[in-house]
This record gives C-alpha cells, structure tokens and sequence, in this order.
C-alpha cells in the first residue's frame, strides 16, 4: 500500500506538471479545450488512482490464513507411521486466531469512497447550473432581429475590439487604410495615441503610468475595454453602441453625438467564447 500511495503521488506531481505547462502553451483560442482536457486527464487519474486502492484493499489474502488441509505432503508436520491404523493419533482441531481487520486499508477505502462521492456530486452540481453561454447567444439573437442587425464574428483573442471597430469604420466612411482583417493594428494605434495626447482624460482610471499603459495599447495583445473605446469614439468622432448579452445598448458619444451616420454597432459577450470577453462587429441586415 504504502508503495501504491507513493505512486499515486508522483502521478498527480507528475500530471500537475504538465497542466501547467499545457495552460502556459494556451492562447486564447485554445485555452476552454486545454481547459477541458486537463479536467478530464484529472477526473481519469483520480478515478484510476481510486480503483488501484479498492482492489488492493479488497484483496485480503493472506498465506497464514491458508487451512492445515491445503498443505502439500512435503509441509505437513512429521507424523508417526504403523501400519495398525489404531496406532495413529488422532489430530486435534487447531484454534486460529481471529485476524485484526487492516485500519489502513480500512481508512484508505473510505477515502476513495468519499473523494468518488464528492466528484459525482460535484458533476451533478455542474449539470444543474444554467447554461450561460446559450442563455447569452438566445439574448443577442433576439435583440440583432428587433433591431435589423446581422453579426460578423472576429477572431477571439486580445485584438477583438479593435478589429471590430475595423471592420465597423468603412460603414462610416472612415475606410482603414489596410485590409479590415489586420485593420486592428491601425486602430490599436489610433487608440494609443488618442490615450497619449489626453493623459489627463486617463489617468484618474489607470494603476500604472499613463506611458506604460499607452505602450501595451499600441503595442501588445492586451484586451481593449471602456477606456478603448471612450478613446476611439473621441478620436474617429463616431458614436459607439455596444449591445450587450442582455440586450441593453451601452453608447459611448463622440465629439458630436448623434452626428449623421457616425455611429457603430458591436456586439460584447460575457460567456459567448472560451476565453471570456469578446467584441463582435454587428451590421445592418
């Protein structure tokens, strides 16, 4: 037992290892199905691990226990021999002790019983909880159709919002001067330099300086929210309606609100994809 349990450790050492890694490798479109199947590699070595100790501790056998009877001739104890029959000795009945019952194998199966009792209920916990995703896409699908507007998905991961609003500028006579697909890069910039020449408007939201938060804008995949998107109303002067998963519009106003056909749709998830956040581009039907 004691040598099961050492590998039983060394498996889940060995398995959170590569969990880690599997998760640092990840991006943001991968990471729900790593997710996924470092659960389902956990949920197999615990159920592996809880099935080698059952069967250990079920097998009980033990040769002290074997009776006197299955000894082979060359075992038996050495017995006078005569040919008269009377001259035999009778063999006594032999007591055998009771056998103490095995704490650790005892402690070691309940063990499994509770870790299995608790996996099965938290599986049931997990199928009785609302699908949000689901409930979130029926939302949108339903306010897209109230209010004329058919969805373009993007690519989900840092760059979302910004290649939204790239897909959005040419409705708006403000045509990227590159492709919409790697538009994002531009409007990243935009974003940036918007968020440089008015630090004032900025700061007071920020927990880093104003030049370092400006560099990861313009310059790394880091996720775009409302500051974003405050700064790119102001800087391409269009008004930013962001429909919800519940269905409320969120508008951010630019310089002059309300001005003819400066206004963008896009459509924001909470639960829609596997790495949390995401903008889509919405346009009219």
């Amino acid at each position: 037992m004691d040598a099961l349990l050492a590998r039983h450790r060394k498996e889940t050492r060995d398995l959170q290892s590569r969990i880690t890694q599997k998760k640092k490798a990840a991006t943001k479109k991968t990471r729900k199905g790593v997710n996924d199947e470092c659960a389902a590699l956990e949920a197999e070595l615990s159920e592996r691990h809880a099935a080698e100790i059952a069967e250990l501790t079920a097998d009980t056998a033990d040769p002290a226990d074997t009776p006197d009877d299955l000894l082979t001739a060359n075992e038996q104890p050495n017995t006078p021999t005569a040919s008269n029959p009377a001259d035999t000795p009778t063999p006594q009945p032999v007591a055998t002790p009771a056998r103490k019952p095995n704490r650790q194998k005892a402690r070691l199966a309940r063990r499994a019983a509770e870790a299995e009792e608790a996996a099965a209920q938290a599986r049931a916990e997990a199928a009785s909880l609302p699908d949000l995703r689901a409930r979130e896409r029926a939302a949108l699908q339903d306010a897209f159709k109230a209010r004329g507007l058919v969805e373009r998905e993007v690519r989900a991961d840092g760059h979302c919002l910004y290649a939204a609003v790239a897909d959005q500028l040419p409705l708006v006579g403000l045509k990227p001067r590159i492709e919409a697909t790697v538009g994002y890069r531009l409007v990243r910039r935009t974003a940036a330099e918007y968020i440089a020449r008015h630090g004032g408007e900025f700061e007071g939201f920020l927990e880093e300086p104003l030049t370092e938060y400006v560099r990861k804008v313009g310059e790394t995949g880091e996720w775009g929210g409302q500051l974003e998107l405050l700064a790119l109303a102001k800087a391409y002067g269009v008004d930013i309606c962001v429909l919800d998963g519940d269905g409320s519009v969120h508008e951010i106003e630019g310089p002059e609100k309300g001005a003819e056909g400066k206004k963008i749709w896009l459509a924001y998830y909470r639960h829609g994809f596997g790495l949390g956040e995401h903008y889509n581009s919405l346009r009219k039907a």
